[in-house]
């Protein structure tokens, strides 16, 4: 997994691992990728285009490559009717990739000077602009590319502010944005877009990948295939499992979630280990995989006719995503938080 780190560092980089803007592979989705190059080739490419589905699937991967294509191929009757693979050698690619070249406008979180931290949120100051961004006339006739990345991550303001550029899109202007789920998009910005659903990564895409990358796999058959089932189809948690401690992370909560009786001393070595300094990997995964051991008992209670149960645990997914968002926003002890989710969720799922 060594490369040449290009592209700006965002919110989410792992290290080690290209930025969607400088990964000239993408894994999987051909059928949305066949559609969005044959729409553009026949001069029907939608002015906004809504790419829907789960975290770590490649959604950032292809808004850049469709980016590329487009730029590559400025005349759509002329273009093939796929996706250029961009040519890490050359000047477009590293232009788009560095967030240098004047045609791609990249929208995501922020990085703020003063506090030394990138935003939780994308913000309507970053959603503003897109209008300096289409003001000023496109170098060379071709198209201009606003890529909104992730925009689950727009607060209120930003979300108006991006509605009002959709509504009345100049000419030979595309908006992509990537989406985690598209129920936390207003409805009137759903409508603006025509929505791609991506799917999960199959575990043969996944695990072949992963062999690319050079990253060591459980050499056990059964181990490998129950890494690959725990990534859930998407690349970024199969990294995350395989090389940043995610497996052990994962498997220790669930053992502590899971015990009759609360392991003291593991939950306090838990929370030491997710809690240092320069952990904020490790942290973050602690956070994602309680969140959907919440999520994953509130479909199975649903599911199973228990409907008080399943609010009981909707609310109690809501209480910890709060309590994560305060333990960043306001610098608060991250040990003890950790604490507090472990004793939470053994008191609550083992009931």
């Amino acid at each position: 997994m060594i490369f040449e780190r290009i592209a700006p560092e965002q919110h989410d980089t792992l290290e080690g691992v290209a930025e969607p803007s400088e990964n000239p592979v993408l894994v999987g989705h051909g059928d949305a990728v066949a559609m969005i190059a044959g729409a553009y080739a026949a001069g029907k490419l939608p002015h906004g285009i809504m790419l829907v589905g789960p975290r770590g699937i490649g959604k950032a991967t292809l808004a850049f490559h469709i980016a590329h294509h487009l730029l590559r191929h400025p005349v759509a009757e002329a273009a093939p009717d796929r996706l250029a693979e961009p040519d890490p050698a050359s000047p477009l690619f590293r232009q788009i990739a560095t967030g240098a070249h004047p045609a791609v406008l990249h929208l995501t979180r922020p990085f703020n000077d003063k506090t030394r931290k990138f935003a939780t949120l994308l913000t309507v100051d970053e959603i503003r602009r897109v209008n300096r961004f289409l003001s000023m006339t496109s170098h060379d006739g071709g198209y201009r590319i606003v890529i909104v990345d992730p925009a689950d991550d727009m607060n209120t303001n930003a979300a108006n502010a991006l509605l009002k550029n959709l509504e009345e899109p100049p000419v030979r202007t595309v908006f992509l944005l990537t989406v985690h789920s598209a129920g936390s998009l207003l409805p009137t910005i759903r409508s603006r877009c025509q929505v791609v659903r991506l799917h999960p990564l199959s575990a043969e895409e996944v695990e072949a990948t992963l062999r690319r990358l050079g990253v060591a796999l459980p050499e056990n058959a059964a181990a490998r295939q129950a890494l690959l089932e725990r990534a859930g189809g998407s690349m970024r948690n199969a990294v995350l499992l395989t090389e940043f401690g995610g497996l052990e992370i994962a498997d220790t909560v669930d053992s502590l979630v899971a015990a009759a009786d609360l392991d003291l001393a593991l939950a306090y070595r838990l929370a030491d280990a997710v809690s240092g300094r320069d952990h904020e990997i490790r942290f973050d995964l602690m956070n994602a995989h309680m969140l959907d051991l919440v999520a994953n008992a509130a479909s199975a209670a649903a599911v199973a006719g228990q409907t008080a149960r399943a609010d009981d645990f909707a609310g109690l997914w809501q209480e910890l995503r709060i309590a994560i968002g305060d333990t960043d926003t306001y610098n608060l002890d991250r040990k003890q938080h950790a604490l507090n989710m472990i004793l939470r969720l053994h008191d609550t799922l083992r009931m």
